[in-house]
């Protein structure tokens, strides 16, 4: 007989912390759980998440600033923990957890406050700030990655991996055969560049396309991510190297066009990772230089180790160099089919439910680690290159 209890999440504004706790959600809530959230203003605002769960925005504070911005950041720290007590004291929430962003910060303080029972999930490869601020406190930790940097050896103790949990509809394409491409079929390419796009994608794709031999230009289908402030240049470069794109500044229909891809040119924030992984797509990864600690290098260790990414810094990301990864990644469709296979058994499908066993047994033994697909169910999954499509 299964028992009824009710979980608050907190995660930060951003696409990497929302997505897996909007996963989370699901999961505990197909369970027959009650969720409620705590978000920031932004996260509150992500369309198509948590739209049917109790969201909270509560002040959290960005730390920084100097002496006045620590101030501040006390102040609405302290505040949204207040908020977070009022919450708890009304929900009565079995356990808290936390997706990092400043916004989990005050509602985890709250949950130790009164005597809740935490968990924190990391999605990079490098633990966050509010995460390592925290990591001592929680009752268990939940990572990403099995090589996940700044854990300290207190932390490693109560740590899981269990992978990132990716929403439903992703997780379906994990199933579906990679899409059929020979040597004279069209060749989509899927640009993102996380929930707000990046304009360096914008200056640097239509040129690099631009620079592939005719034979591959040709079969060439875009769909690209751009910034408000972006999409009509790109939109006319488009136009005149006679590249069919379709460009949008922000995308409700990503599964459906990462259904579509071929190969997909990105960012490496986990989020994305864990997308592409679980749907067994190959790609080109630019990495966030300024991404804290350098986590967005980390994260694509993995999936480049494996053969199922080309990771181009981005110093060094022009249109010959793009050109040139495209080239060895997928002029031949066999290559783009062996890198996809490898992106797929990175992927960890099992994220979402692993978290909530994790969530659910605090009290009782721990889960066992979540580990990558077995390469042999592959074979099930990737259609020939003249099957149906």
């Amino acid at each position: 007989m299964s028992v009824t209890r009710h979980y608050v999440l907190a995660a930060g504004g951003t696409g990497g912390h929302m997505m897996p706790a909007h996963a989370l959600a699901a999961e505990l809530r197909r369970r027959g759980h009650h969720v409620a959230l705590i978000t920031d203003e932004r996260g509150a605002k992500i369309p198509g998440l948590f739209d049917e769960v109790p969201v909270h925005q509560m002040p959290a504070g960005r730390l920084g600033g100097g002496p006045m911005g620590w101030l501040r950041a006390a102040r609405s720290i302290w505040e949204g923990r207040g908020m977070a007590l009022r919450l708890y004291e009304t929900f009565k929430p079995s356990a808290v957890i936390g997706f990092g962003g400043y916004p989990a910060l005050p509602a985890l303080l709250a949950a130790k406050k009164a005597g809740i029972a935490t968990v924190i999930h990391e999605q990079n490869a490098v633990l966050g700030r509010v995460n390592r601020f925290v990591s001592g406190q929680v009752n268990a930790i939940a990572l990403a990655t099995p090589d996940t940097q700044r854990l300290s050896a207190k932390a490693q103790a109560k740590a899981h991996v269990v992978g990132n949990p990716v929403r439903d509809e992703v997780m379906v394409l994990r199933d579906q055969p990679y899409p059929v491409i020979d040597g004279e079929s069209v060749f989509r390419v899927l640009v993102i560049g996380g929930s707000q796009g990046a304009q360096i994608l914008s200056d640097i794709v239509p040129d690099g396309l631009a620079m592939l031999p005719p034979n591959l230009r040709r079969r060439l289908q875009v769909t690209q991510q751009c910034r408000a402030e972006d999409i009509d240049r790109v939109r006319e470069r488009y136009a005149e190297l006679g590249i069919p794109a379709d460009l949008a500044t922000y995308m409700t229909d990503l599964p459906d066009r990462l259904a579509w891809a071929h190969l997909v040119i990105a960012r490496s924030g986990a989020s994305t990772l864990a997308e592409l992984t679980a749907a067994g797509r190959p790609s080109i990864l630019i990495p966030l230089p300024g991404a804290t600690d350098d986590h967005q290098t980390a994260n694509c260790t993995e999936v480049v180790k494996a053969g199922g990414a080309r990771m181009i810094a981005q110093s060094q990301f022009t249109p010959a160099e793009l050109a040139k990864q495209m080239q060895k990644l997928g002029l031949e469709p066999e290559g783009l089919i062996a890198a996809a296979k490898r992106a797929w058994t990175c992927g960890r499908p099992h994220a979402a439910k692993d978290l909530a066993d994790l969530v659910e047994n605090l009290a009782k033994p721990p889960v066992m680690d979540g580990v990558a697909a077995d390469d042999d169910s592959w074979a099930a999954q990737a259609a020939p290159a003249g099957g149906a499509a």
